[in-house]
């Protein structure tokens, strides 16, 4: 059972060996080029990367008096409390 669950992802990850050659990469460009026209392309890429950055900033920086975190460190310091008791 072991050895076919070994086989089974070494067969997905042949699956996506060779997604992004420069021949893929040169068709996905051209294909966008036709849809969007040249004069779209730029601020369409501008705004990817936009929103890219900003959720990786999103991920990166989480606020430490934000309600999610307040909470969290609650819950942390009640879970101690209830081990110690």
């Amino acid at each position: 059972m072991k050895e076919l669950l070994g086989q089974q992802r070494l067969e997905d990850s042949k699956m996506f060996e060779g997604l992004f050659q420069p021949m893929h990469l040169l068709l996905i460009l051209i294909v966008a080029l036709l849809v969007f026209g040249p004069k779209n392309l730029p601020a369409i890429g501008k705004g990817l990367g936009e929103s890219i950055r900003g959720f990786k900033k999103a991920l990166d920086d989480e606020e430490p008096n934000s309600p999610e975190v307040v909470r969290k460190k609650e819950g942390e310091k009640e879970s101690d409390r209830k081990m110690i008791d």
